[in-house]
């Protein structure tokens, strides 16, 4: 099996071409208020400048306590900048890149591989109780 975080990567730009991909903290919680069936996968990232901030940490606790009671797969990784660089395309959305959310691909048409990877490695993760795994993304 291929890496989590080239995985998570493939994932992503699959998503992205598709216009699945939503980017932003605020805008995430929106997706997960008015269509939480619609979401697939969720993405947390924090860098060291962001690790005190308190209003951020607060918003990661509830979406990772929304993620759990609707069964949604989530990750955390350390490098928000590197997400950015792979889900940005406009310049707002590289400041709030702190939590991502991939939807389900549209009726009748082929799940993403590289996704169904990523349920796995978060499935085989909460058996060893990791409930929030941390992926390293690759490089460029």
């Amino acid at each position: 099996m291929q890496s989590p975080g080239k995985s998570l990567k493939e994932a992503l730009l699959c998503a992205q071409s598709e216009d699945r991909l939503t980017v932003g903290v605020y805008e995430s919680a929106k997706i997960m208020t008015d269509d939480p069936d619609s979401v697939s996968f969720c993405v947390l990232a924090m860098d060291e400048e962001f690790e005190y901030d308190i209003a951020l940490q607060i918003h990661f606790t509830l979406i990772q306590s929304f993620c759990f009671d609707n069964d949604i797969s989530i990750v955390r990784v350390s490098d928000m900048q590197r997400l950015a660089e792979i889900v940005g395309d406009k310049a707002e959305q590289l400041e709030d890149a702190h939590c991502v959310l991939i939807t389900n691909p549209a009726e009748g048409s082929w799940e993403d591989p590289a996704l169904e990877k990523l349920h796995l490695f978060c499935e085989e993760s909460r058996r060893l109780n990791d409930w929030v795994p941390e992926i390293s993304l690759p490089g460029r």
